[in-house]
């Protein structure tokens, strides 16, 4: 009994360890967090329960007999934002490039699983290189346990994704299909397949900034909803967006106490609109009045700025708004 305690503990710290101390420097050589130390950041400290941390894939074919690393590059498991319970997973870019294989699809369908039967929001922390191909199409079929999980709890409880580095194929359709995604600047890609194959089959050479970076989805795509300066500010936004959400759709959204007086006068507001009916003004602006102070959480803040879309609060009470914004094509 002892030497098996001797050897889960043994690999349990392994798993805290991911891929080993040189890819851990070779993440942050590139500006980027590993999975737990993002997890740290998110949640509550000492909130985290693990699940499956001692998962490995079984596949012993093209020499992955060789690489078993617990946990199989994907944590999974509940925790606390503010006190509010959500479940989570991060992949870990640190095992495998985080490819995807029909190990994490169990773990992330687990938890997806779980989530629903809960009533609570369930986050994504994306950081793979798309499916594990030594698997083949176990992989690849493993990801449509996922996706019919995401279809199954939209608009039943809360779902976000943040992109946190370059996803590619299979990665990234489960992050389209959920509520809100968030990208990093110069960080984060999103696409369908990279820069090589877009070079091979049609010879255009493009970056993978130019064909999947943040600016891209947040402005030309709209596939993306929020991006943010780096890793630490992407977290710090997710816990700002799930203020405003509720647990499930038979809850009500959290309210905090009035700070910001419902009788309040602004006469600035009688003269907001120009005397032109051909001069724009700023509607921003406007909700920024109306609005309790400080509170607004916009949305597609750079993709189609005709309309001002997103989530506010008034006399302490979560709210969405959706606004015609006059200074871009006459809203």
């Amino acid at each position: 009994m002892s030497d098996q305690l001797a050897t889960l503990r043994a690999k349990r710290q392994q798993a805290l360890k991911g891929g080993g101390a040189k890819r851990i420097e070779s993440q942050h050589a590139r500006g980027k967090l590993t999975a737990r130390e993002r997890l740290s950041i998110l949640l509550d400290e000492a909130s985290f329960q693990e699940l499956g941390a001692l998962a490995t894939h079984h596949n012993t074919d093209f020499g992955m007999a060789d690489h078993r690393y617990p946990g199989d590059g994907i944590i999974t498991g509940f925790g606390k934002i503010q006190g509010r319970r959500v479940a989570v997973f991060a992949q870990d870019f640190t095992v495998l490039g985080g490819s995807f294989s029909e190990v994490q699809s169990n773990k992330i369908s687990r938890i997806q699983d779980l989530a629903i039967e809960a009533g609570i929001p369930l986050i994504g922390l994306n950081d793979s290189g798309g499916a594990r191909v030594q698997e083949g199409v176990r992989s690849l079929a493993a990801y449509g346990e996922v996706f019919v999980r995401n279809v199954k709890a939209s608009g039943v409880i809360p779902q976000i994704s943040l992109i946190l580095g370059p996803c590619a194929g299979g990665a990234v359709y489960s992050p389209a299909l959920t509520d809100v995604t968030i990208m990093v600047d110069q960080t984060s890609n999103m696409f369908l397949t990279g820069p090589d194959i877009i070079k091979t089959v049609t010879g255009e050479i493009v970056t993978a900034e130019e064909l999947g970076g943040a600016f891209v989805h947040n402005a030309t795509s709209g596939v993306a909803q929020v991006m943010a300066d780096n890793e630490q500010h992407a977290l710090s936004l997710t816990k700002a967006l799930l203020a405003f959400l509720p647990q499930n759709n038979t809850e009500d959204p959290p309210a905090l106490d009035p700070y910001d007086p419902a009788d309040r006068m602004d006469e600035a507001l009688n003269a907001v609109i120009p005397d032109d009916d051909n001069a724009p003004y700023d509607m921003l602006h406007v909700m920024g009045r109306i609005f309790d102070r400080d509170s607004i959480f916009q949305l597609h803040r750079d993709w189609a700025s005709n309309a001002l879309v997103g989530f506010a609060r008034l006399d302490g009470q979560s709210v969405g708004f959706i606004a015609n914004n006059p200074q871009v094509m006459a809203g």
